[in-house]
């Protein structure tokens, strides 16, 4: 009986085995072909219709049995009224964006961007709620050009910061019609920084030569390892000096009540201060502005998920298998 046993337990291990190879298999064989065609997709989430299903329900919980049936029936009855009313209603678009120093994230923002232009009808608004100390100046500034999309189109763009807009994210946020932050939020840093570490002396130190050749003045201005001159760093430091003053024409036109000497120093404030400065519009988190606009409009959500490479998937997969396998052998 043992002996049987032991070839049972065999039998059924390999079994598994088998299974899980098959399995595995079969999840290459469908992602590759799903990886073909589809590189990410747009999701769309009506709030509207979630807020009101959880305003519901926790109403129900607070009635007792009899009264929670009686409110639930009278609820349906007036679900397909409300229905019908919310589809006459305008839509609020939602987006999110946090960004990174790269501001990568510009990729998704305009697919949803294009989206929500063309979804849009008459009279259909646009919230995003924006988080981004800042970084390059290529990125951000294609990040506010692609918001600028949404006010071409007709569309009125609200943005909503919670924790901070800063720099990069500032430059984003003040396209805007209307901007918003809570009360705490960082705002401002309408300033350019680089920087970089020179090695040049310690390379001499170890009798370490580099080279480095160029066509053009000012083909490399600053350099890691040769040895920069004041020419350089004049031609660097002029460079800044004109992101800079572009910068400044850029909230300048976006919001020409500023005193620019004021506020594009570089610093940074509270959203308290920053509201005082002109900086923005309104003191207020993105909830309570979106619970505002419930009643008015039909609040959607939408964003755009990238799907994670074929090899993160698959070793996804193959672990869950592994991992089931082993817990099934200990047993």
């Amino acid at each position: 009986m043992e002996l049987l046993w032991s070839l049972f337990e065999f039998v059924a291990k390999a079994a598994i085995i088998v299974f899980a190879v098959v399995v595995v298999v079969g999840l290459i064989a469908n992602t590759a072909q799903r990886q073909k065609s589809e590189k990410g997709e747009l999701q769309l989430e009506n709030l509207s219709a979630s807020w009101r299903a959880t305003v519901t329900r926790l109403k129900l919980k607070m009635l007792d049995k009899k009264a929670a049936k009686k409110a639930l029936k009278e609820e349906k009855q007036q679900g397909k009224q409300q229905q019908q009313q919310q589809a006459e209603q305008p839509r609020l678009f939602v987006l999110d964006f946090v960004g990174s120093m790269e501001a990568k994230e510009v990729t998704c923002l305009s697919r949803e961007i294009t989206a929500v232009i063309s979804l849009a009808k008459p009279g259909d608004r646009v919230l995003l709620r924006l988080e981004s100390g800042g970084g390059t100046v290529n990125g951000y500034g294609l990040g506010a050009a692609q918001l600028q999309r949404l006010r071409d189109a007709g569309l009125e763009l609200t943005v909503c910061v919670d924790r901070v807009a800063a720099s990069g994210g500032y430059m984003m946020a003040c396209v805007a019609q209307q901007l918003v932050a809570a009360p705490f939020a960082i705002v401002g840093s309408i300033g350019v920084v680089a920087q970089m570490p020179n090695f040049n002396r310690w390379l001499k130190k170890h009798d370490v030569d580099f080279e480095q050749v160029t066509a053009g003045d000012y083909k490399r201005t600053l350099t890691l390892f040769g040895e920069n001159t004041a020419a350089g760093r004049d031609k660097f430091k002029r460079d800044l000096e004109s992101i800079h003053q572009q910068f400044k024409a850029h909230i300048s036109q976006y919001r020409p009540q500023l005193e620019l000497e004021q506020v594009a120093t570089g610093e940074f404030w509270t959203a308290q201060q920053a509201l005082q400065l002109g900086l923005l519009d309104k003191l207020q988190t993105s909830d309570a502005w979106l619970l505002e606009q419930v009643d008015s409009y039909q609040v959607f959500g939408l964003r755009y998920v990238n799907k994670k490479p074929l090899g993160e998937r698959i070793g996804k997969h193959v672990s869950a298998v592994l991992t089931s396998m082993r817990e099934f052998v200990q047993k």
